[in-house]
């Protein structure tokens, strides 16, 4: 029998449609537990601090990866009315999510199943919202300079002001400029202390002014301290798989309650 599994899901600015017919999965807000959201489909929304995904049982489905431009394309709704949460996608878009589920279950293979998912995504994106090109172009720069980049260049490269900027970024990426920029240079430490860097110079890599700093901007976006998370990532079974996210650290499991 499989007992529950727990994983601290890690801010990496992705978010994350899962599509099950399995057993449902639970996901709480690691810093306000009341934030409880359950359900076997779920859109991941992005986020800045933490959360907890809880399992009993066994997944079964598919969990598409996107980038916060690309679900709000797919979805036509602001990304700021459910950053930070999980949501059942049927209730930001009926179609085509409330029977895509069944329309998956029902295929007898995976490559038909990838094949009927790249034709409604298709689809879906072909009719979304368009995406703003200043908007785009910060998310842009934001990603490609590990988050070392001021709010204010930002704005001025695009002839917004910042306040206008803010606004346009959060309703399609549903973070601000300065929140993604954290969350990306979280991810530049995570991935130099992955490759073999001590924290304290994957750390100063990443921009981070010291090592009290680091710690103390970790412990606020992930819960943990950051030798406590080695300690978790390390103590991980080999048939646990971490990461989501090709080439980025985004989760560890946890072995007792929190």
């Amino acid at each position: 029998m499989i007992g529950t599994r727990r994983r601290l899901l890690i801010p990496d600015a992705v978010v994350k449609v899962m599509v099950g017919f399995g057993d449902p999965v639970r996901v709480r807000d690691s810093a306000d537990p009341t934030l409880c959201f359950s359900g076997v489909c779920l859109a991941n929304g992005a986020r800045t601090t933490s959360a907890i995904g809880e399992h009993t049982g066994l997944i079964h489905g598919v969990t598409i990866l996107l980038t916060p431009l690309a679900a709000y394309r797919l979805f036509g709704v602001p990304m700021s009315e459910w950053a930070q949460l999980s949501v059942p996608p049927e209730d930001l878009r009926p179609s085509p999510w409330a029977d895509l589920p069944a329309r998956l279950a029902h295929v007898s293979d995976w490559g038909r199943r990838f094949a009927l998912l790249d034709h409604v995504l298709r689809q879906a994106l072909d009719t979304g919202p368009a995406v703003s090109p200043e908007v785009a172009w910060a998310w842009h720069r934001i990603r490609t300079t590990g988050g070392r980049i001021r709010v204010e260049e930002l704005a001025a490269r695009t002839g917004w002001s910042r306040r206008h900027l803010e606004r346009r970024f959060r309703a399609q990426i549903g973070l601000t400029p300065k929140g993604t920029a954290q969350v990306m240079r979280l991810q530049a430490a995570l991935s130099g202390k992955e490759a073999g860097a001590t924290w304290a110079d994957a750390a100063a890599q990443a921009g981070y002014h010291d090592q009290p700093h680091f710690d103390r901007v970790f412990k606020a976006m992930t819960g943990r301290t950051p030798s406590a998370f080695s300690a978790y990532r390390s103590g991980a079974s080999l048939r646990d798989a971490q990461d989501f996210v090709p080439g980025q650290v985004t989760s560890a499991m946890l072995r007792h309650p929190n």
